[in-house]
């Protein structure tokens, strides 16, 4: 039997849940959560025998710090011996130098998490730790699988002492039978990743090396690179040679400790890292290239880099393209910051209407769970966004999002643009609406509670208060990609799941459609 670690690894979690915590772990505050779907978790992963590998893998996990604001946490390996730390909160709150001090190793392994398999607690945290016979491992994981009912039953019945409620626990024990079984690393990360159904990045630490992996679709995204000034040489098998290398969810974990960007690793690949260098393994040939397309328009950071350009070239062309479809005649351009910001610079540069800073930003109001008072919830969205009044005053304004999920933050800002001065009030959305909830590694509500998905456009923009409302079209958000139209999830726009689902997964969150059945 197997047990997931625990006793070397402090979890910090000084307080139990309060009772907006619980709320929302169970998913019964909506009014005052973000009006958009909800980050992915971040991983972060480095072998480098002579560097400061938890330190390195902090710095990692502060670059994508925006994937996932819940929990952080590190785990060292020092000669077989694992150094694990987590807890609850941003990954600055965390860790602290003195705390990183106490972590020495050859490599390392990181997460923020933003959960959506597993409420919002401490236990949850990760890295997961489990013991093997060939020692122990950590991993840390960004996705969701879909088959969780049926893996967690098959694990329990071989008596696995699970002690959270994350799929992410799950995998690493699926991993630790095989390897208990008589596999070595590589096979018993394959083997555990062909049980698993839907959306993984993982990286894995064990005592021998770094494992890296994607899903066959590779839903959630994963890049390879190298710290030094030479590029690491090609051993002619698809690896490289002994070199220091990084894993990331985002080229923007990459850059944040001076590492060079090599590749992607691929959809059903596998990379093993250790003092030889790195391996590939092409564990599944049936691939489906699937990249979530709300990464481009949305969740990776801008200056993150995906099929060779900077998500902020995208995201400023898409806006460009939202500009020739929905043109308005108005007299400034402002974005929602800050995601909003590159589409409504396209949108201006395209239709040639000023761009204007009307919305200021509080960057120091943090996910936290204080609420205001019922009195200030009521404009509580004053508490991150601001309006320029000298700015707004008696303009007529077209105000760019990314997208709308609930419409209830977008209701309270067009109000709140009225408030300013603005005499009219147009919003742009630079995706197409989003009607189908993710079961993929993103937190969005279900199908009854997505506006788009009981409303037409008409009775959102009368919802919202807003003079004219338009979105992106779906062609026009995958065009722009210049990636291929094919290259991508776009099931929260279409319900077309490029993987299946099975019945009490989807029925759990498609209120609003019929569910066969069987599994569909």
């Amino acid at each position: 039997m197997f047990q997931s670690i625990a006793s070397n690894a402090s979890i910090e979690s000084s307080e139990p849940m309060s009772d907006v915590e619980t709320d929302i772990a169970t998913g019964t505050v909506t009014e005052d959560r973000p009006d958009k779907p909800e980050e992915a978790c971040g991983v972060f992963g480095v072998y480098a025998p002579t560097a400061e590998v938890a330190t390195l893998t902090y710095f990692g996990l502060y670059a994508l710090q925006h994937r996932g604001q819940e929990s952080a946490g590190i785990a060292a390996f020092d000669q077989g011996e694992v150094h694990s730390h987590k807890g609850m909160g941003l990954v600055s709150q965390v860790f602290t130098d003195d705390k990183l001090h106490t972590m020495p190793g050859q490599l390392a392994v990181g997460h923020t998490r933003y959960s959506t398999t597993g409420s919002s607690h401490a236990a949850n945290a990760q890295p997961a730790v489990v013991k093997t016979r060939l020692g122990q491992l950590a991993l840390a994981h960004n996705g969701n699988i879909v088959n969780v009912g049926e893996l967690r039953d098959a694990l329990l019945e071989r008596n696995h002492d699970l002690m959270t409620t994350s799929d992410s626990e799950l995998i690493a024990f699926a991993l630790a039978e095989a390897v208990d079984d008589g596999s070595d690393w590589i096979e018993g990360a394959i083997a555990a990743c062909k049980r698993c159904e839907g959306a993984f990045s993982l990286v894995v630490g064990t005592p021998g090396g770094i494992l890296a992996t994607r899903d066959p679709h590779g839903i959630r995204p994963l890049v390879l690179g190298h710290i030094g000034n030479t590029s690491p040489q090609e051993n002619g098998e698809g690896g490289y040679g002994p070199c220091k290398y990084v894993v990331a969810s985002e080229t923007c974990g990459l850059d944040i400790v001076g590492a060079t960007y090599l590749r992607d690793v691929a959809p059903g690949e596998m990379v093993w890292i250790d003092s030889n260098g790195g391996i590939s393994i092409q564990w599944d040939t049936q691939t489906e290239r699937k990249l979530c397309v709300f990464e481009m328009i949305y969740f990776a950071r801008p200056d993150s880099v995906f099929h060779g350009e900077s998500l902020y070239s995208y995201r400023k062309r898409i806006g460009q393209r939202l500009a020739k479809e929905s043109p308005a005649d108005v007299d400034l351009i402002m974005a929602v910051p800050d995601s909003g910001v590159p589409a409504a610079i396209g949108y201006s540069e395209y239709s040639g209407i000023p761009y204007a800073e009307g919305l200021i930003k509080n960057r120091y109001v943090g996910r936290t769970f204080i609420q205001p008072t019922q009195a200030m919830r009521e404009t509580g969205i004053r508490m991150k966004l601001n309006p320029m009044r000298d700015v707004l005053e008696g303009k007529r304004i077209l105000i760019v999002d990314d997208s709308i999920v609930r419409g209830t933050t977008s209701r309270k800002l067009v109000q709140m643009l009225y408030a300013a001065g603005a005499t009219e009030v147009h919003m742009r959305i630079s995706s197409p609406p989003v009607t189908h909830p993710c079961f993929y590694g993103i937190d969005t509500d279900n199908q009854d509670q997505l506006i788009a998905a009981t409303k037409t456009v008409k009775e959102i923009e009368a919802q919202l208060g807003a003079d004219s409302l338009a979105y992106l079209s779906w062609e026009g958000m995958l065009e722009e990609t210049n990636a291929g139209v094919n290259n991508f999830c776009s099931a929260c726009f279409t319900g077309d799941y490029p993987i299946v689902i099975p019945m009490q997964v989807k029925s759990s969150k498609l209120m609003l459609e019929k569910v066969p059945a069987e599994v569909s």
